[in-house]
């Protein structure tokens, strides 16, 4: 199908839906399904004009001062919604998107920013939201989080000033807050054209700050939907006490904020920088933007999306939110794909758009369509194959303790020794890739030849004693499937996808915000392995986070840290490996120091969630020690996105 073609129709879908408006009238659009947005035979149907609807801002006072200056900071929330409920007398949802992305850097797969009129009035909304729930019923909001684009305030990167920047126009939906006309002075406003149910939504720092969010429990969320987000910021700069970056929060606000404010901001920066030490202790700073900690507050339904291969919000910030939320009672569905840091509009973009649809219909507008009844898992096991399940975890995934012997990855006790020294030059890719062939700076541990299947579903963690030889240590552990598969090219420049020429449309458009937006396909690569999950951790901080202490060389220590969560298969016929070693050359920065470390394998462990247990491991077997495998195929040099390309 052409654009034009795919054009076409959207003009006739655009025409069909003003007239069944004209027909029906939007009151009797609403009678046919709830008192709460346009629904028939279970779904909110494109009835309203998005060339009609509304379209405004309001600056939401956030009660915060963050510059400093003796004024409370105002956010700007740019509104998109249908004219005709409001028309009728009936009120309606939000969707919201609270970004910091809206005027330095853009938003999506195309990189769309707002755009205003002459007069200051928004006319591009970033995504396809707006085109596609606007017609349906729904507001769209989307935020400027505070220092950033038309708000006041500064950047606080997760803290307290970005999640009140978007909680405060929650209240304000809810009428527990005050907007205003205009950026400094005008008349009050008062959102008397919503029922105050918000869903949030986002990918990257967006998502993120919808977990933080729905973390303080704030009245009228009913739903989030974090895409590619962070649960704790201190796991996207640190791992167990490890650096994975050199930088600072401070980086990544100097990146968003807005020019005419990072004078005021001086001090924030500051405290973003000192806040957070290279050393990877847990300070003050990284227990504000903990929201897993918080995980007990959370009242909406949660929709996690992540990509399995994300090495930039690695895998570690899902997995551990959606545990801590199992406790909690709350709905929750979550899909894995087999990509980087990717939009599921991306990599799988009609389910998705259905799937989101129908939960925020159920979500928000009330609708009884069995979303909250369905599997709650999709996984991607190869390029664009999916499966499903009723729970995650699988059904029937056992924690399960593998001992290591050397060279060997067993079901029975561990013993014996190995030893590897630390190579900041190499990393997982040539770790995998030499498995078989003894190489100083890892140490392999692998099973034979599987007889069935293996897979592991949730995160694990490894337990190792080591010895280092100098005074500081990195530790790194990856698993790996070792057998040929056609995976995503994770690596490669669109991290699994390719962009395509042709467009497809996805709601209504006007002449200052299209709905169609450019296709992608899968990149696909053909590898002899795959780094399917992975931990870091510094050995400095065996004992705790809290603090790092100088290791004394010829002792012994004992560390336990976590291997991301993932959803893997190891097919019949694969074998299964752990690969330990120093640092991982673009995933983690080297000590101060290059070890040579021991590891006493009698007590040394690792324990993996593993579908039905794991059986009767076979033992490794002897291979080709010239054999050298071939995993992913990078894109580029450095694709492993850094602080200041989080989006």
């Amino acid at each position: 199908m052409t654009i034009l073609r795919i054009r076409s129709l959207a003009i006739v879908a655009t025409l069909l839906a003003a007239l069944t408006v004209s027909l029906t009238g939007p009151a009797s659009a609403y009678a046919a399904g709830t008192a709460a947005g346009p629904v028939r035979n279970g779904v909110s149907q494109p009835v309203y004009s998005y060339a009609k609807a509304v379209r405004e801002t309001v600056w939401v006072d956030t009660g915060l001062d963050g510059a400093g200056d003796g004024h409370t900071d105002r956010v700007a929330a740019d509104i998109i919604r249908p004219s005709e409920p409001a028309a009728a007398g009936l009120k309606i949802p939000v969707i919201m998107d609270a970004s910091p992305y809206y005027a330095c850097c853009g938003r999506g797969n195309e990189s769309q920013l707002k755009t205003y009129d002459a007069q200051g009035r928004p006319v591009q909304f970033p995504l396809y939201y707006d085109n596609y729930f606007v017609p349906r019923g729904y507001a769209v909001v989307l935020v400027d989080l505070a220092g950033t684009n038309r708000s006041d305030g500064c950047v606080d990167v997760g803290g307290p000033s970005d999640v009140n920047s978007a909680k405060a126009v929650v209240d304000w939906l809810n009428g527990r807050a005050t907007g205003y006309s205009a950026r400094t002075g005008g008349a009050a406003v008062k959102a008397g054209w919503t029922n105050g149910s918000v869903g949030m939504i986002g990918k990257s720092w967006d998502g993120t700050i919808a977990n933080g969010v729905a973390a303080t429990g704030v009245r009228g969320l009913k739903t989030i939907v974090p895409i590619s987000a962070i649960s704790s910021w201190y796991d996207y700069y640190r791992s167990d006490g490890a650096p994975l970056y050199s930088g600072t929060p401070a980086d990544l606000s100097a990146v968003v904020e807005t020019p005419a404010t990072v004078a005021h901001c001086a001090t924030v920066q500051q405290q973003l920088a000192a806040g957070a030490p290279y050393n990877g202790d847990w300070t003050a700073l990284w227990q504000r933007r903990d929201y897993v900690a918080s995980a007990a507050n959370v009242r909406a339904s949660v929709f996690v999306v992540h990509g399995m291969q994300d090495l930039n919000v690695r895998d570690i910030n899902f997995s551990q939110w959606w545990s801590a939320l199992a406790r909690t009672g709350v709905d929750r569905k979550i899909w894995l794909s087999q990509t980087g840091h990717v939009d599921p509009f991306d990599f799988r973009r009609g389910p998705w758009v259905d799937t989101l649809h129908s939960w925020f219909d159920h979500y928000l507008l009330g609708v009884d369509n069995g979303v909250q009844r369905g599997p709650v898992a999709d996984i991607e096991r190869a390029p664009d194959q999916w499966t499903q399940d009723r729970t995650w975890p699988a059904p029937g995934t056992v924690t399960s303790t593998l001992g290591l012997k050397p060279g060997a990855l067993t079901t029975g006790a561990g013993g014996g020794t190995a030893s590897f020294t630390d190579n900041p030059a190499r990393g997982e890719s040539d770790w995998a890739a030499d498995v078989d062939r003894s190489t100083p700076d890892k140490t392999a541990f692998t099973t034979g030849p599987l007889t069935r299947d293996l897979r592991m579903s949730g995160g694990g963690s490894v337990t190792l004693t080591v010895t280092p030889s100098t005074p500081s240590a990195h530790l790194s552990a990856v698993l790996v499937d070792l057998g040929p598969a056609a995976i995503r090219n994770y690596l490669g420049t669109g991290e699994g996808i390719t962009t395509l020429t042709t467009r497809s449309c996805w709601g209504q458009s006007t002449a200052g915000d299209s709905a169609c937006f450019l296709d992608t396909a899968a990149d696909k690569s053909q590898v002899d392995y795959t780094v399917f999950s992975r931990g870091w951790a510094d050995l400095g901080h065996y004992a705790g986070l809290g603090r790092t202490v100088a290791l004394t060389p010829g002792k012994a220590y004992s560390i336990t840290f976590d291997l991301a969560g993932t959803d893997h298969v190891v097919p019949a016929g694969h074998r299964l490996a752990l690969i330990v070693a120093g640092t991982d050359n673009g995933l983690l920065d080297p000590p101060a120091t290059d070890p040579t470390v021991s590891i006493d394998l009698a007590h040394s462990w690792v324990r993996l969630p593993l579908v039905g247990g794991p059986g009767q491991l076979p033992q490794p077997v002897r291979r080709n020690p010239a054999a050298v495998l071939r995993g992913p195929v990078a894109g580029r040099p450095g694709t492993v996105a850094r602080p200041d390309t989080f989006r």
